[in-house]
């Protein structure tokens, strides 16, 4: 797709315009891996609740009781018997743990641990993560984490003198997480497995029955809808499904987009994609500036004549309005045609903004328009 970005960035309190337009691509092509998942084959979400400790005073306080309770329970695991109530660090912080079971894997498998804190630790730089449980859904426990905790980012000095850099209460614990239990997936059935399209599409999925069918004579493909096509493996490869797998993997789809427009208005960003087209169209655009500025006279009495000193407030407001700037597009224009001819005129990326709404209101803009 080719694509429009026009931001709007501020430098020395001049605004800069930046515009990149890609070359146009008549037929995108892209590998079917890119395009689908197999159904079954996917991650799964798993989570724990654990302790950071090692931290140099920038953990839990006394109103987070709850990770007292925890450094309680875990020393009276080890024969040490302490009342919460008597416990009195600084040092740990109650967390959470987060992480991705990857499909088909299996006891041994290492897996990057996300780690942030619930109670209202300041910092966790330096701190190491305890033993972690991370459970599925159904409790079932699949990964054991522990390991020191990367924040990549620092914490220093406080009030109106402290400089952070990033959030130094969440950080990564980079294969910090060992699997103990196989993954549950489903791998591909040769009588018959489904591929989901990522972007729904009936054009697209309509193109990969089709290349799927041509490629494998001995097998069969049957799209159900624009997100789902069920595939039959061929004779000669029901004992090797994984060479099936790897085989539709690399085939090169055609794939059909829509017509979209997506407008940021609070950045200033337009992305504008190469199959939008626009009507016969004028556009008419102007600005209407107001200043008011303040000027503080100043009336000093002579000396040693007793008067006061007063300052009077001038208030003076100007209107500057610039003469309308048209813009006029022809029958089945292009973006770059759009493009030329705002930038023609000066147009900056929230004029744009406000000319594209425009036309999509008056029906000349063929494609969604979506507004973020």
């Amino acid at each position: 797709m080719s694509l429009l970005t026009a931001s709007l960035r501020r430098t020395t309190g001049t605004t800069v315009l930046v515009m990149l337009l890609a070359l146009p691509a008549f037929l995108a092509a892209a590998r079917l891996k890119d395009l689908v998942t197999i159904e079954g084959v996917r991650d799964n979400m798993l989570i724990g609740y654990g302790l950071a400790v090692g931290l140099n005073g920038t953990g839990d306080r006394q109103q987070t009781i709850f990770s007292t309770q925890s450094l309680a329970n875990l020393l009276q695991k080890m024969g040490v018997n302490v009342s919460p109530t008597a416990l009195r660090v600084k040092n740990i912080a109650a967390v959470m743990t987060t992480a991705n079971l990857p499909p088909f894997a299996q006891p041994g498998t290492r897996l990057d641990v996300l780690v942030s804190s619930i109670g209202d630790a300041s910092n966790l730089q330096g701190g190491t993560l305890l033993l972690t449980s991370l459970k599925a859904a159904n409790g079932d426990v699949y990964a054991v984490a522990q390991g020191p905790i990367s924040i990549g980012g620092f914490s220093a000095g406080g009030g109106g003198t402290g400089v952070q850099v990033n959030h130094p209460t969440v950080g990564r614990i980079p294969d910090g997480a060992l699997v103990e239990l196989t993954a549950p997936s489903i791998g591909p059935d040769p009588d018959g497995f489904r591929l989901q399209l990522r972007r729904p599409d009936f054009i697209t999925s309509s193109r990969i029955t089709e290349m799927i069918n041509d490629t494998f004579p001995g097998g069969e493909a049957r799209a159900e809808n624009a997100a789902a096509i069920v595939v039959r493996m061929p004779s000669a490869y029901r004992e090797r499904p994984v060479e099936f797998i790897a085989q539709i993997d690399t085939l090169e789809i055609a794939t059909d987009r829509r017509a979209k427009v997506v407008l940021n208005e609070r950045t200033g960003t337009v992305v504008i994609g190469s199959e939008v087209k626009i009507a016969s169209v004028s556009v008419l655009h102007g600005n209407l500036t107001v200043q008011v500025v303040t000027d503080y006279l100043v009336s000093q009495p002579a000396p040693f004549s007793g008067g006061e000193t007063t300052v009077t407030p001038q208030v003076d407001v100007r209107v500057q309005e610039e003469k309308a700037r048209e813009v006029s597009i022809k029958e089945g224009a292009s973006v770059e045609d759009l493009i030329k001819a705002l930038m023609a005129i000066g147009s900056t990326p929230r004029d744009i903004i406000a000319i594209m709404q425009s036309i999509a209101a008056a029906g000349a803009l063929e494609a969604e328009l979506e507004v973020m």
